[in-house]
């Protein structure tokens, strides 16, 4: 039976998730890099927009919400090692050591 509705006129929609929990956070995060660290950020901040201030999940997702901003000014996330020496060979040639956790200052 023709309904007159294309793909074009549905409207796409998601169920409603069920709480979020910190493997979703973790799967959100777990994969960034600094080029999509604002893109994740968003939709981090999206997941849990309807969690409560005190909501454990909510606190968790937090902390990854400042991790990501640093990462946008960062170049790695380097969980794994130290930054590299400035005296290592072909320093020149990398663009930047800046990890997540020492990122560069944001411009102005």
């Amino acid at each position: 039976m023709w309904t007159g509705r294309t793909p074009a006129t549905l409207a796409i929609g998601f169920p409603p998730m069920i709480e979020p929990t910190i493997r979703d956070v973790d799967a959100l995060v777990g994969p960034a890099t600094p080029h999509f660290a604002y893109q994740l950020r968003a939709r981090l901040r999206e997941l849990i927009q309807d969690l409560p201030p005190e909501h454990e999940v909510r606190r968790y997702a937090e902390e990854k919400l400042q991790l990501l901003d640093r990462l946008g000014y960062a170049s790695s996330k380097a969980e794994d090692g130290p930054k590299e020496a400035r005296t290592r060979p072909g320093w020149e040639t990398i663009p930047s050591s800046a990890p997540a956790y020492e990122p560069l200052p944001p411009r102005s």
